[in-house]
């Protein structure tokens, strides 16, 4: 096999919640795999600091600071990939959030505001950067859903049905946009040691001790990355419509 099919030389990522955790970590392995990364989030600082990482890695990166939630920002974001670097050849979907409440509690307000973030800006920003794929002859999208998107979490339906949804999204949109050379897969993770996930530990009992059962424990954002270079590489233009579970065993208990 040739291995250098898993470079990315050349190629230009646009990530989302790239300030950090899974989204950090894969804008950097993206770049140590030679390609040029954007990143988008809210918090200026942290946005900042992970393109200044990207540089130093020898890549070219562009910090856009912009909440996905908002409909009338996904385009700017856009524009402003196509207008620093000409394209973009590999969207991930990143940026999420959950919201641990018994569903029973869930009001319109919190669940718009996970289905906004985790759902529609995923549809929509595909949408925007499939447009600019087509006109230069394809691309690779890759969405974050969850393993909880198998398997109920308790007191996250919101979550569970949104990164479910992500699933059924990524399979709609691979096979519409196949004719236009777009691959569509996901990945979904398990528990990774992010600040969500730490925030929860801190909130819940035993939560921690609970997700180190896991037949591998506790993952890092790097055991995410390595799958996503393999997804954003031309070593795996023969998939699409995947969702690709790296959850540490997870589902198998």
């Amino acid at each position: 096999m040739d291995l250098s099919r898993f470079s990315l030389q050349g190629k230009v990522a646009l990530i989302t919640g790239g300030s950090r955790g899974i989204g950090e970590a894969t804008a950097l392995a993206f770049a140590q795999a030679g390609a040029d990364v954007a990143v988008t989030a809210r918090k200026v600082p942290e946005l900042e600091a992970a393109a200044d990482k990207i540089k130093n890695l020898g890549r070219k990166s562009l910090a856009i600071p912009a909440n996905v939630r908002y409909m009338n920002e996904l385009q700017d974001i856009v524009d402003a990939v196509v207008e620093e670097f000409g394209t973009i050849d590999i969207l991930v979907n990143n940026a999420g959030m959950g919201l641990k409440m018994p569903a029973i509690e869930v009001d319109e307000k919190a669940w718009d505001a996970v289905i906004d973030l985790n759902l529609k800006s995923v549809f929509f920003l595909s949408q925007a950067a499939a447009r600019v794929m087509r006109v230069h002859g394809g691309g690779k999208i890759i969405n974050v859903a969850s393993a909880d998107a198998f398997k109920p979490d308790y007191h996250l339906a919101s979550y569970s049905i949104s990164k479910a949804a992500v699933v059924m999204l990524t399979k709609s949109l691979a096979i519409e946009w196949a004719e236009y050379n777009i691959r569509v897969n996901a990945v979904a993770p398990g528990a990774i040691r992010t600040r969500i996930l730490e925030s929860k530990f801190a909130a819940v009992p035993g939560a921690e001790e609970e997700a180190m059962r896991r037949p591998l424990g506790i993952g890092e954002p790097d055991d995410i990355a390595g799958i996503m270079v393999y997804l954003a590489s031309d070593a795996s233009r023969y998939a699409t419509g995947q969702t690709f579970i790296v959850d540490g065993g997870e589902l198998l208990r």
